[in-house]
């Protein structure tokens, strides 16, 4: 075994090392004087190396520098045995004062693109490790006006009328006003409407009693029949919220790791005078906002250049041989809608592709659409279970009409799937085959920012 030094004399921040021996997995470096040091004890061999430096891939130019078949550039060293095979080849007393200069050193960003190989794992860390950075030196003020209108009702609200306020101002959500405890306390959702049409046909709520019934009573009625055993436990579970300080990192992680869809921002500082909730955090906003960070230097980021068939991101059909951590969901327009919204709850998700009986796709059928049965009390004259998937799809063309399907392609970039996803409105996309547009998958906003944060 031989210990060899690897220093990074070009100056910056902070500075990593990774190698073909490491697994090309990140390791720190230290500053010894005025370079960035880390030593290794490596059997003899022919070795591939490079430096993360502020965030950016680098190769020392005054090294031998070579390029794989897959485009990739990394610093490439020999390691020997020496004389007794006892002296190491390395230095570890400072070395001579040296000027720093950033502009030295080759600059990673000419690679292009690769196809699913073995730097893929590297490839991909690299790439989250940026995004996160990104993520983590922005606050929420960056995706949210300092100064916006932001609709809330009050818990003490009939049902009713709280989900035609929701419905006449296209919202899918709204947080909940508890003017004894002076705060928002809740957020009622298109779910909750879901659940109050699941389960109005065994007495949970009539339609009489949404005249009168109010949401809180409503959030307090599904605890008992939804709260399983530890009811009382999930009473005390507090809001789920984060601060006006919080860094967009942590404000997207609270929204995936809870399922939620947005998440209530409120302020850090306490003013009894004023209501504490500043706004919703989104991820829509959040990816628009990295969209437009990458976008800067797009060709710092050759991942983006990969199509999305060699990522790890989305749900993909069987028929495609992708592994997905859930089973790709679709239903045809005869099947009943209260199957539909029972997979849409079950399985935690936010939509459902229509397809014909060739599995090509019609339409994308969405928790939110549930919201157009409330316009002119049309749940009211409807048995859930009789009503199709057509029938809703007509109900929701009636209301807010027509509208377009989102989709891409299995041959998509990456780069094209977070551009269309950052787009207002588009909350996921269907990968469709080009020709028949039979569904091999979909790609939502939240599997967009998990993978994005692995």
């Amino acid at each position: 075994m031989v210990l060899r030094r690897f220093a990074w004399p070009f100056g910056g921040q902070r500075a990593s090392f990774c190698g073909s021996f490491t697994g090309w997995r990140e390791c720190p470096m230290g500053l010894v004087g005025t370079e960035f040091q880390v030593v290794f004890d490596l059997p003899p061999g022919l070795y591939q190396y490079r430096f993360l430096v502020d965030g950016v891939w680098r190769c020392d130019d005054t090294k031998p520098i070579v390029r794989d078949e897959y485009g990739l550039i990394s610093n490439e060293m020999l390691v020997t045995l020496v004389e007794n095979n006892t002296h190491p080849a390395v230095q570890l007393e400072p070395p001579p004062i040296r000027r720093m200069n950033l502009d030295e050193g080759t600059i990673l960003t000419t690679m292009p693109p690769e196809p699913p190989s073995r730097n893929s794992g590297m490839q991909i860390a690299v790439f989250r490790h940026r995004v996160s950075e990104i993520l983590l030196h922005n606050t929420i003020y960056d995706v949210v006006p300092v100064s916006s209108k932001i609709a809330i009702l009050d818990a003490r609200l009939p049902v009713k009328q709280a989900f035609n306020i929701m419905h006449d101002e296209g919202l899918a959500l709204v947080p909940l006003w508890d003017d004894g405890q002076g705060t928002v306390t809740g957020m009622l959702t298109a779910s909750d409407f879901v659940l109050i049409l699941r389960k109005r046909n065994i007495r949970v709520l009539g339609h009489e009693e949404l005249e009168m019934h109010s949401v809180s009573a409503w959030k307090e009625a599904k605890l008992q029949y939804y709260g399983g055993a530890d009811v009382a436990g999930m009473q005390r579970r507090p809001l789920v919220h984060v601060k006006d300080s919080d860094n967009l990192r942590d404000v997207a992680l609270t929204i995936i790791q809870n399922e939620i869809s947005s998440v209530p921002i409120f302020k850090s500082s306490t003013d009894i005078s004023g209501i504490p909730l500043l706004n919703l955090a989104t991820l829509p906003g959040i990816l628009k906002f990295l969209c437009s960070k990458l976008q800067e230097q797009p060709e710092g980021y050759p991942i983006l250049r990969n199509q999305i068939s060699s990522i790890p991101i989305g749900t993909w059909s069987q028929h495609t041989g992708r592994a997905s951590t859930r089973q790709l969901r679709t239903s045809g327009l005869s099947a009943p809608l209260i199957t539909c919204l029972d997979f849409l709850l079950e399985d935690r998700i936010s939509s459902i592709p229509i397809v014909d009986d060739n599995g090509s796709l019609l339409d994308v059928y969405s928790l939110s659409d549930i919201m157009a049965l409330a316009k002119n009390d049309v749940y009211a004259c409807i048995e859930l279970e009789q009503l199709t998937v057509e029938n809703a799809l007509e109900l929701q063309y009636q209301v807010n009409g027509r509208r377009q399907c989102h989709t891409c392609l299995s041959t998509s970039t990456l780069l094209e799937v977070l551009d269309q996803l950052s787009v207002p409105g588009v909350r996921r996309l269907v990968v469709i085959e080009p020709m028949t547009r039979f569904v091999q998958g979909i790609i939502s906003l939240r599997d967009a920012i998990t993978f994005l944060l692995g």
